[in-house]
């Protein structure tokens, strides 16, 4: 890797880390980037989820002040996540890369629905409850749990856009704002980021200077995007996690 490589790639990092604490699907940035400087795509894979991981705490850390009084929630859904993480982890060394490869678009797709459809079917359901007596979970219930553990293993496989999928889930079965939401998210990234990090260290081949470049570039990132993602009010927010999500889907299908 040569000079101008080595700074595309942190680049990448930066773009990564900032993108994935808006939204999620910086792995759409330095995915590519790691591919067209040469490493093999499990490798780049493993690389990639490996550097991520300090844009992740990066980003959560940017994200401190809305994760106040969320622990519980944090921790009930961050377990969910982890074993997704590690069931998704091991799949990425026994599976193909073709058999997510048209289950992905359809699902981010379904994200993006449930995102643009969120305000609308929370109002929905919360008259429902009304209705009925049904009282809302304060951590989303076993739905979201599931949702959450799927969503993961989809991370640890490989993670394009789980961010998006994550905002969708607990947009719609969580009574919050959604800012607050995505600091959750941002610690659920970082989660199965760590997870699967750990796991591939034992399993599987990858790139150390590609790791550490993507690691500085991506806690830049994080703390850009947590400066960047909070100023943004529900509605921009939304557009942006919209407009990321069809990137996705255009880039997943056409590659």
């Amino acid at each position: 890797m040569d000079i101008w490589e080595a700074a595309a790639v942190c680049a990448a990092g930066v773009g990564a880390g900032t993108i994935n604490t808006i939204v999620g699907s910086g792995t759409l940035i330095t995915f590519p980037v790691l591919l067209a400087v040469g490493l093999p795509p499990v490798t780049a894979n493993v690389s990639n989820a490996l550097g991520l991981v300090p844009g992740s705490i990066s980003g959560a850390i940017g994200y401190r002040r809305e994760l106040r009084g969320q622990r519980d929630r944090v921790l009930r859904l961050g377990t969910a996540a982890l074993v997704g993480a590690l069931a998704g982890a091991a799949l990425l060394i026994t599976l193909p890369s073709e058999a997510f490869d048209m289950i992905v678009p359809v699902l981010v797709a379904l994200a993006l629905v449930l995102v643009i459809a969120q305000p609308r079917l929370s109002r929905a359901i919360q008259r429902r409850r009304e209705r009925t007596g049904d009282p809302a979970h304060p951590h989303g219930g076993p739905a979201l749990l599931g949702g959450i553990t799927l969503a993961s293993m989809y991370g640890g496989y490989f993670g394009a856009a789980q961010g998006v999928v994550y905002l969708a889930l607990m947009g719609l079965l969580i009574r919050d704002d959604l800012q607050r939401i995505n600091a959750v998210k941002n610690i659920l990234g970082a989660v199965v980021n760590g997870a699967a990090a750990v796991f591939f260290l034992f399993v599987a081949d990858f790139d150390w200077t590609a790791v550490l470049l993507i690691a500085v570039g991506s806690a830049v990132g994080g703390q850009l995007g947590a400066h960047l993602g909070r100023k943004l009010p529900p509605t921009a927010l939304r557009a942006v996690i919209v407009a990321v999500g069809v990137v996705a889907i255009l880039q997943l299908v056409l590659d």
